[in-house]
């Protein structure tokens, strides 16, 4: 590699930087620091542990932890191997968890103990899983008897810091990361080593990232923001980043000043939460110069950057194409979401693919100009691959106008996918779920914008001829058959659902409808959901 030439391998690129940055503190975790050296030979460690499991180069790996440093030594573990990493959600059980572990045709999972009843539940299901490696203790009437061998975290982990000789390519897949279906089962997104670099290092002068800054991120590093626009982008910049295990807006201030943070990411709701906290005579008194995210309304943003003297930089983007789109600090319009960066194509069009005029919605739909910067394409699913690249653009089913200088301003979704606190929910999923009730017909899933400008979720319930059943039953049944985000807020029962001449339900009039006399509030009703 020349010298200066940043290398487009995520675990060549944790060498590179441990070799120029050596006994310096890359990554914050509560108490813990670690080094570049120090993450460089933990990422070793699990690299030679995959091997010793038998895991190679393009075999499939799921991990299923919370905010932790040992995710990052597995996910670059896995890296410098060519092994590909697939990030669950913690909050995925049942079905949910099921299908994505074995569409995924992951040999390993590493899973946090608090978690493992859940693949109890699943167990049988689960013909392709080799190995559960679990973190946080084993007791041994818990590896005794299990269809899937299970192993502790230290046992995997006893292995050589030594480097491994594996040769991996900018190319070649580096992880599946799982989006919300819409009108099927969620689509696993297989992503190159290079995509996700590539989009950090376009970013980085944008967010005029360099060594002095500390990057903090809360969010889960099951999503492609905390593992792109925070770990990779930290790596590039020789930085130093803070992994926070949650969100907490009493907290959020006095850990950017313990760690003197310079720039975190959010999304959705988070500026909204923030903003809404009692005001404080130091709120100004802090180090934080960049908010990097999306979905922030306006006026919000104008009183968050006022009131802690920092600026939140917009975007838009996706799993499958990285941030195509985003502002700078000193290029940036009221609710314009920026302008498509060099690298790539965009146009807004109509139903036919046409192009539409300024101001006028339209479909967003993209493609790159370098190769491998976007996924090589949902794994498994060629057929839905096809679909979204349609006329050799893809196509994100998301709509936005465009100014006469070519500023984007985000419309709405065109799909029926629903986003609450930052997740992605797959009405489909939802619907299933609650479809599963014995005295559930049929059931519709939509979206409602709620107080903090994201979705709630709301199901339109149709009963089983001459039932009845009571809205708390029905949430208790769905809170246990899917995760805590996705379970409806709002329910409401109806004698039929509006459907097209061929059965399609009409979901635009049930998001029209919106909140009516008849739909119960689980909120307003008491009941909260257990993570």
């Amino acid at each position: 590699m020349a010298e200066g030439k940043i290398p487009y391998v995520q675990g060549e690129l944790l060498e590179d930087r441990a070799r120029k940055n050596g006994d310096r503190i890359f990554l914050y975790f509560k108490d813990q620091t670690f080094t570049y050296n120090d993450m460089n030979r933990q990422a070793n460690r699990c690299a030679n542990a995959f091997l010793k499991q038998g895991i190679t180069k393009g075999d499939k790996i799921s991990i299923m932890l919370n905010n932790c440093p040992e995710y990052l030594f597995l996910w670059f573990g896995s890296a410098k191997v060519g092994a590909v990493e697939v990030p669950i959600n913690t909050s995925y059980k049942g079905e949910f968890l099921r299908h994505l572990v074995d569409q995924s045709d992951s040999q390993v999972l590493v899973i946090d103990r608090d978690w493992l009843d859940r693949v109890k539940l699943i167990e049988n299901d689960l013909k392709k899983l080799k190995k559960v490696v679990v973190l946080g203790g084993l007791g041994k009437e818990e590896t005794t008897g299990r269809k899937i061998p299970r192993i502790s975290f230290e046992e995997f982990f006893d292995a050589p810091e030594t480097p491994v000789d594996v040769r991996v390519y900018p190319h070649d897949p580096q992880n599946i990361i799982y989006t919300s279906g819409t009108t099927g089962l969620s689509k696993g997104a297989l992503g190159p080593h290079k995509m996700w670099i590539v989009i950090a290092e376009q970013l980085l002068p944008l967010r005029e990232g360099g060594r002095d800054d500390i990057f903090y991120t809360f969010l889960p590093l099951y999503h492609m923001n905390g593992q792109c626009l925070t770990t990779i982008t930290a790596l590039l910049a020789e930085g130093q980043m803070v992994l926070s295990d949650k969100f907490s807006a009493t907290r959020f201030w006095d850990e950017i000043r313990r760690y003197k943070a310079t720039q975190f990411n959010y999304l959705g709701a988070v500026i909204p939460i923030l903003e809404k906290q009692p005001e404080k005579a130091d709120d100004l008194d802090n180090p934080v110069r960049i908010a990097f995210g999306a979905g922030c309304p306006q006026a919000v943003m104008d009183r968050f950057e006022k009131r802690f003297g920092c600026k939140c930089l917009e975007g838009f983007g996706m799993t499958e194409i990285g941030i195509p789109v985003h502002t700078t600090p000193h290029d940036r319009r009221p609710g314009s979401c920026g302008q498509p960066l060099p690298s790539y194509e965009i146009k807004l069009v109509d139903d036919e693919d046409q192009e539409v005029g300024p101001g006028v919605p339209g479909e967003i739909i993209f493609r790159p100009k370098e190769p491998y910067t976007m996924m090589l394409g949902y794994y498994n699913m060629p057929d839905k691959t096809l679909e979204a690249c349609g006329n050799l653009w893809f196509h994100t089913g998301d709509l936005a106008k465009r100014d006469d200088d070519g500023y984007l301003y985000f419309v709405d979704r065109k799909k029926d996918s629903l986003r609450r606190r930052g997740e992605n929910i797959s009405s489909f999923e939802v619907e299933r779920a609650i479809n599963s009730h014995p005295k559930v017909l049929e059931s519709a899933a939509v979206a409602i914008q709620s107080e903090l400008a994201e979705d709630e979720v709301k199901i339109c319930v149709v009963l089983q001829p001459g039932e009845t059943l009571a809205a708390e039953e029905l949430i208790a049944y769905a809170a246990d058959r899917m995760p805590y985000f996705a379970v409806p807020r709002f329910v409401e029962f109806l004698d039929s659902l509006p459907k097209t001449p061929t059965e399609r339900v009409r979901k635009f009039q049930l998001r029209q409808a919106g909140l009516t006399p008849n739909t119960w509030d689980r909120e307003k009703a008491g009941i909260t959901i257990k993570r």
